[in-house]
C-alpha cells in the first residue's frame, strides 16, 4: 500500500506544529516549510521533513517545493496534499498606525505564498496518478474581522 505526502506550511508552531506531528505520527510523509524549524518535530523521525523557508518571498520557496515533488517517486504516494497554514499578525492596531511593510508581509504570507505554492505544487503533481488536494486555513477573522486586525483578516478572507 502506498502512503500519502503532506506539504504543511506554518509548521513550525500552534496548528501547523500539531498538524505535522499528528500526520507523521499516523505514518504519512509531511514536509513542513516554516520561517524556523520546530526541535520537537525533529524527534518524529524519517518521515517528517522541516525546510526553513520565508513565505514573505514565496517565489523561491516555491521553486524549490515544485523541484522536490518532481523528482518524488509518484507511485509512493496514494494522495498528495498541500496545508497553506502559514499566516502573521501584522502589530495589531488601527491601520494606519502599522507600518507599510509590516502589512505586506502580512498579505504575503496570508494570500500571496498560498497561490504561489499552490500553483507549484499543481504543476509539479499533474502527471500524478494518486488523489491531489490542496486546503487553505482559513480562520473566523475572514469572514467576521476584528478590529485592529485588517491585515490577517484580509489575507484569510481573500483564501476563503
Amino acid at each position: 500500500m502506498a502512503g500519502h505526502l503532506y506539504v504543511v506550511t506554518g509548521s513550525s508552531r500552534g496548528l501547523g506544529a500539531a498538524l505535522a506531528r499528528q500526520l507523521a505520527a499516523e505514518g504519512h510523509t509531511v514536509l513542513g516549510i516554516a520561517r524556523r524549524t520546530n526541535d520537537s518535530l525533529a524527534a518524529e523521525g524519517g518521515s517528517l521533513h522541516q525546510w526553513v523557508g520565508d513565505l514573505a518571498d514565496p517565489g523561491p520557496v516555491a521553486a524549490r517545493l515544485e523541484a522536490w515533488l518532481a523528482g518524488l517517486d509518484s507511485a509512493a504516494f496514494d494522495s498528495a496534499s498541500l496545508i497553506n497554514n502559514a499566516g502573521v499578525l501584522s502589530r495589531i492596531g488601527p491601520i494606519d498606525e502599522t507600518d507599510s511593510a509590516d502589512l505586506a508581509n502580512a498579505i504575503r504570507v496570508g494570500l500571496e505564498a498560498p497561490v504561489v505554492l499552490t500553483a507549484a505544487f499543481l504543476r509539479a503533481t499533474r502527471p500524478w496518478t494518486g488523489r491531489r488536494r490542496v486546503l487553505n486555513i482559513s480562520s473566523g477573522l475572514g469572514r467576521r474581522p476584528m478590529a485592529g486586525s485588517a491585515s490577517y483578516c484580509a489575507a484569510k478572507a481573500g483564501l476563503d
